[in-house]
């Protein structure tokens, strides 16, 4: 198969993209497929119009995506895609809206059962009159502030004192035009990587200062991983189930990783489905890949392989 990698961007992740799509060519070369790369960077003049018109898209049977949020990740990449009559991988236009706006990935969690912590959203000229919003101050402290439509938690605070708030909305709204305040769960950190509708094994997270923040997820040896993470196997069972249940609710396809906080009193809330996480060869899906004794060459050949027949059956998509 030859398949095209795009990767880069013009987000704030543009320098992890750079890094899972090199990595993404080279496990489906080493798997046998003919692989080319596109940079899709504006500043070079590398745009979506450029893409849409070179000769490697054309000459591609599938667009492997590596962008990592921005036009990317939000499905203004993927429908141009579509509207080229190109297959790509991962979620469909809808599914990537829905998942980068973490105020409606909540939603549709809520819609379906899944646990999710308390939370509020403000548009950009609400923010600074937070203190107004009752729901808002009955999340309590701490409380985490994040951009609605980030991902790698760039521009995320986690906020102890209501002195601070202000610093974390001032931070927050350079990234963003809307803000999710969320109540922080004391706990453990966890993700779910689902490929197909196949649930990996768990991922504990544990960053050996502070919480795990973009530093922490790129810094090699300032985090440790357990894979699969030291749970008993009836919550293990629960947390998987609600992870698909996330995925599926929100249209996913092809592969996608589910975030969450296991709380002190053995609750798992669900955070957020990332449509497009980090793919170099120790990111947190490869890890959990490893687990179930799938190699990296193996895990984006497959991906690969999803990408030729999504938009297929209804069945995928949760209630039929």
């Amino acid at each position: 198969m030859t398949i095209q990698v795009l990767m880069g961007g013009s987000s704030t992740e543009r320098e992890v993209s750079l890094k899972s799509g090199a990595a993404i060519a080279r496990g489906l070369k080493d798997a046998g497929h003919k692989v080319t790369t596109y940079d899709l960077n504006p500043a070079e003049g590398r745009d979506a119009r450029h893409l849409l018109i070179s000769r490697d898209l054309r000459e591609a049977d599938l667009v492997f995506l590596a962008l990592h949020g921005g036009e990317g990740e939000d499905g203004r990449i993927q429908a141009l895609l579509e509207l080229a009559g190109k297959p790509y991988t991962g979620s469909g236009v809808r599914a990537s809206a829905v998942c980068m706006d973490k105020a409606i990935n909540k939603m549709v969690f809520e819609y379906y059962s899944v646990e999710t912590p308390a939370w509020a959203y403000l548009r950009s000229e609400e923010a600074h009159g937070w203190r107004s919003s009752e729901t808002i101050r009955r999340l309590g402290f701490p409380l985490v502030v994040k951009p609605v439509d980030q991902g790698s938690t760039i521009g995320l605070s986690i906020v102890k004192l209501e002195s601070d708030v202000d610093g974390a909305i001032g931070l927050a709204l350079k990234y963003s035009r809307g803000l999710v305040f969320e109540k922080y769960i004391d706990g453990r950190e966890m993700t779910v990587a689902i490929v197909g509708n196949e649930v990996f094994p768990i991922v504990e997270i544990t960053p050996k200062q502070g919480f795990y923040d973009y530093e922490r997820k790129y810094t090699k040896g300032m985090t440790d991983y357990r894979c699969p993470a030291p749970i008993e196997d009836t919550l293990a069972r629960r947390i998987e189930s609600d992870a698909l249940r996330a995925y599926l609710g929100c249209g996913c396809e092809g592969f996608a990783r589910v975030d969450l906080r296991l709380g002190l009193d053995g609750v798992p809330c669900f955070l957020e489905v990332n449509t497009i996480p980090g793919m170099t060869e120790t990111s947190l899906v490869p890890m959990a890949a490893k687990a179930r004794g799938l190699s990296f060459d193996a895990l984006v050949d497959r991906i690969a392989s999803l990408g030729l027949k999504r938009g297929g059956p209804a069945e995928r998509r949760i209630g039929g």
